[in-house]
């Protein structure tokens, strides 16, 4: 049980926006605020013609806060965004907090403020990303000078970062097993895929610049009669970088509560993922998501993928299109069996609540520690270059 201290409230600072794709600091947030904690989850800014700044707040069904800081075009950000900041908490009469960083792109922000602890969850090695801010590695070296305890999102990013601060834990994103595993029973398929002739072979999540879009055109060359499902909302590429195919089709994002209805009737989930920076540290959510589900998977060599799968025959990885498409093939045959003892215990272990479970644990200890030694801000503001 969480030590009644520890039931402070949590902000949390996010460059993922809570209406986008229902990931990790969505699974996470809700969970924590599940436990009793008041949740201020606050996005990125946004920008205005209304020459005055403000705080928009929406509660969601989840009983999350949503902030979505709103900044005259004109204005300075970093000021901007500290005196929102203080003025939201005042408002709020919130005095003691812990602040959970997913962006290090908030603590400019957020750096003179004391809180009761401070967590990075690092999901991502961002600075990889395209478009990443040239400034946000030092940003990131502050953030972990500055946080009580640190989670990574996987084991490659993990032994990247082992080294770069002192409470640091490996947390790899888990699985809603009862939401997924909707998709074992009969559910409607959606009539958008549903006037979508079999075999079909599908992949849901953000689609951007880490998905090889190279191959999945040839897997969709060199197989016309498989139909080859992407549902997911665009991300930093447009509509015209997507290759085109009769056979291949793209849906567009759907909500997080329409996806095992998607994923019930494919055949094989597919992870087509480049072998670049920007996947090096990736450990995706949907490898269980597709598991839970009850299908299959082959997908590209992502270090996470393959060191956590290693010896699972349900995952299959391919180098190349012909790979692919020979993988794929090998798992049809055993579309409809069940999955196996050992991925189903697997399964188990993946929990998003076991997960959060074990960081609330850690964050006890942080809140614990906060209140007999009470940590001072770093001296100075942090401020972007």
């Amino acid at each position: 049980m969480f030590a009644a201290e520890a039931r402070l409230p949590v902000i949390c600072f996010s460059h993922l926006r809570w209406r986008g794709v229902f990931q990790r600091p969505q699974q996470i947030m809700s969970r924590l605020a599940a436990r009793g904690h008041t949740v201020y989850y606050v996005e990125e800014e946004i920008r205005s013609d209304d020459p005055v700044p403000e705080m928009m707040v929406e509660r969601c069904e989840t009983g999350i806060h949503v902030v979505t800081p709103v900044l005259p075009t004109a204005s300075d950000r970093e000021p901007t965004l500290r005196t929102l900041l203080d003025d939201f908490l005042a408002e709020q009469d919130i005095t003691d907090t812990i602040a959970w960083f997913y962006t290090p792109m908030a603590l400019p922000w957020a750096a003179r403020r004391s809180f009761s602890a401070v967590v990075y969850d690092c999901m991502d090695e961002l600075s990889a990303f395209r478009f990443a801010p040239t400034d946000l590695p030092k940003l990131e070296d502050a953030l972990m000078r500055r946080a009580d305890v640190m989670f990574t999102g996987g084991a490659s990013l993990f032994e990247s970062k082992r080294h770069s601060h002192p409470n640091i834990h490996c947390e790899p994103s888990g699985v809603d097993l009862a939401h997924f595993g909707q998709a074992r029973h009969k559910v409607p398929e959606p009539a958008d895929q549903a006037a979508i002739a079999g075999p079909k072979f599908g992949y849901f999540g953000v689609i951007d610049e880490r998905l090889d879009l190279a191959l999945i055109q040839d897997v969709a060359r060199l197989r016309p009669d498989w139909n080859i499902v992407m549902v997911g909302p665009l991300a930093k590429i447009t509509d015209a970088d997507l290759p085109r195919a009769p056979n291949l089709h793209w849906l567009g994002g759907r909500p997080y509560a329409a996806l095992p209805a998607y994923l019930a009737h494919w055949d094989v989930a597919l992870m087509p993922f480049q072998l670049n920076a920007a996947t090096r540290f990736i450990s995706p959510t949907k490898a269980p998501e597709y598991l839970a589900g009850g299908v299959r998977i082959v997908s590209t060599a992502i270090a996470d993928v393959v060191s956590r799968y290693r010896g699972v025959d349900s995952v299959r990885i391919a180098a190349g299109a012909e790979e692919f498409v020979a993988q794929a093939t090998a798992l049809l045959t055993q579309r409809g069996e069940a999955l196996s003892v050992e991925v189903e215990e697997l399964l188990q272990s993946m929990s998003w609540d076991r997960l959060v479970e074990r960081m609330a644990a850690e964050l006890d200890k942080a809140v614990e520690r906060h209140s007999s030694v009470r940590s001072q801000p770093e001296a100075g503001v942090v401020t972007a270059t």
